[in-house]
């Protein structure tokens, strides 16, 4: 079970600057109403990974595969990728992981924070430089950044909403 929260972020914040950035490729062999099937490749470790549908908490389960199968299925996710830089900030007890995208999703930052429970899901105060908070809208998952690309095009940067 993944429970997690996320948020928009405008800038990398000085706290990030020391931790390591990894590169990820990911992309989806399938999106659908009940689950989405993702392969990924962080440096040298490849993975499938089965997610049910949900908001703050959902099904996750992950494979590691050999490189040679995920480079067999990565032309079937043609069209329903995305790559982003990766790093994990210690905030407390809690570790964000900011995710800096790039391609067709250039600019887009994104705090995940993942949690044991719902009650240290909704305990949790996000830091400062976390912008609008994004859990429940379904267009900042990566499964719909794949497909359709950034949810506030064509106004690259701006965060959605009324006050923009």
């Amino acid at each position: 079970m993944e429970i997690e929260r996320k948020f928009l972020v405008r800038e990398i914040p000085a706290t990030a600057m020391g931790t390591e950035a990894r590169a990820i490729s990911q992309g989806y062999l399938a999106t659908g109403p009940d689950a989405e099937v993702r392969l990924r490749r962080i440096d040298e470790a490849c993975v499938l990974t089965v997610k049910g549908q949900g908001g703050l908490a959902r099904v996750e389960e992950e494979f590691p595969i050999g490189s040679r199968s995920f480079d067999a299925l990565w032309p079937l996710t043609a069209k329903r990728r995305i790559e982003k830089v990766r790093r994990r900030i210690p905030f407390g007890n809690d570790v964000i992981e900011l995710d800096h995208f790039g391609g067709r999703l250039a600019g887009l930052m994104i705090a995940e924070v993942e949690f044991t429970s719902t009650e240290a899901a909704a305990a949790f105060e996000p830091p400062d430089w976390f912008g609008p908070e994004v859990t429940a809208d379904h267009r900042y998952k990566n499964a719909w950044l794949a497909r359709h690309g950034r949810p506030d095009e064509p106004e690259a940067g701006r965060f959605p909403g009324p006050s923009g």
